[in-house]
């Protein structure tokens, strides 16, 4: 079965829409309409290996937050629609990702419950004209709208451009990890018999 899904989400704030494959190769097609928020999704595909379309219209003119937060909605319900019963993953996935100066390591378990440890201060307010603040939202919304628990954890670092990129990078990286079919698996790995709930 292909493990696909296509979200479309319309507010009085945004219009969303969102398609993936989680069996892609990492093509991007990306355009929301905040540069940074755009450059971090089209790695976030590369590195995970899933093919990310997003197109999103948002409240610009007030700031960045909802567009950014939003598109965190939908990427994490299109994740939860296409890992359907989550039969046969590895479930878990971890990275530590160096990126020069910086080390972020990012666990998550696709668990069907919703945790966030952000653990990760980035020492600018701003990296360019992008609220830094935001790269917390983001990952808050992913976290709870695919129901995983997400543990992000910067060692050090000190560009917070490098900070915000090897939190995403390392979170594609567990992420590709987690939802890779794991041929000795049947069914859901864990011995409640559900990954749903």
């Amino acid at each position: 079965m292909p493990r696909t899904a296509t979200i479309s989400r319309r507010t009085n704030e945004t219009q969303i829409e969102l398609s993936l494959d989680l069996d892609g190769t990492g093509v991007a097609d990306i355009a929301t309409g905040v540069g940074f928020l755009d450059h971090m999704l089209t790695l976030l595909a590369k590195h995970s290996g899933i093919d990310l379309t997003v197109k999103a219209v948002g409240d610009l003119e007030v700031d960045d937050h909802h567009t950014v937060e939003d598109t965190g909605i939908c990427l994490g319900q299109a994740l939860k629609a296409a890992l359907g019963d989550k039969h046969d993953i590895r479930r878990y996935g971890h990275f530590t990702l160096p990126m020069e100066e910086t080390l972020v390591t990012v666990a998550l378990d696709l668990s069907g419950r919703y945790y966030l440890v952000f653990n990760a201060p980035i020492p600018a307010q701003k990296i360019g004209t992008f609220d830094s603040e935001l790269v917390e939202d983001f990952w808050q919304a992913v976290a709870a709208n695919v129901l995983c628990n997400l543990h992000v954890v910067l060692h050090h670092g000190r560009n917070s451009h490098h900070i915000a990129e090897a939190i995403f990078k390392a979170s594609a990286r567990a992420l590709r990890m987690a939802i890779e079919l794991d041929p000795r698996m049947t069914g859901p790995a864990s011995t409640k018999g559900t990954l749903t709930s």
